[in-house]
């Protein structure tokens, strides 16, 4: 796979506080440059950033049925290696995270056969990380 630029990602929070909290200390993201009423994170190594909007309230029933589970959408995450995914996985387990769908290996056995996970952050932003056993089936169908 090619070298890829990083991305730039802004997501509303209802509360910077608790965000930041969940980013920092729970999901361990390194912070960036802030303000008072944004934060700015490394997201392995994309940036990610939070922006404070008291407001913010995503639609809790918004989902897709992949793979016969109930996908929240929109969601973001990033790709991971599959070392890198299973650690992070089992660090979030070990923090006890709410996850809206366990980690677990989907399309098994079949082109592009990948481990994935769910969970939301404090505001009800919804969060994908994903490995793929292969990363050149990243796209395969």
């Amino acid at each position: 796979m090619a070298s890829l630029n990083p991305f730039h990602l802004a997501v509303p929070v209802n509360n910077l506080s608790k965000a930041r909290t969940f980013y920092t200390q729970t999901l361990g993201f390194k912070e960036g440059r802030n303000d008072t009423h944004w934060v700015d994170y490394d997201f392995f190594g994309h940036q990610f950033v939070i922006h404070e909007d008291k407001s913010h309230q995503p639609n809790p029933d918004a989902f897709s049925m992949v793979d016969g589970h109930e996908v929240p959408v929109p969601h973001f995450g990033v790709v991971l290696e599959w070392e890198t995914f299973h650690e992070f996985a089992k660090q979030l387990q070990e923090k006890n995270i709410e996850f809206v769908i366990q980690p677990y290996i989907r399309f098994e056995g079949k082109p592009g056969e990948q481990a994935t996970m769910f969970f939301k952050d404090p505001s009800g932003n919804a969060l994908e990380f994903k490995s793929f056993k292969d990363m050149k089936q990243i796209f395969a169908k």
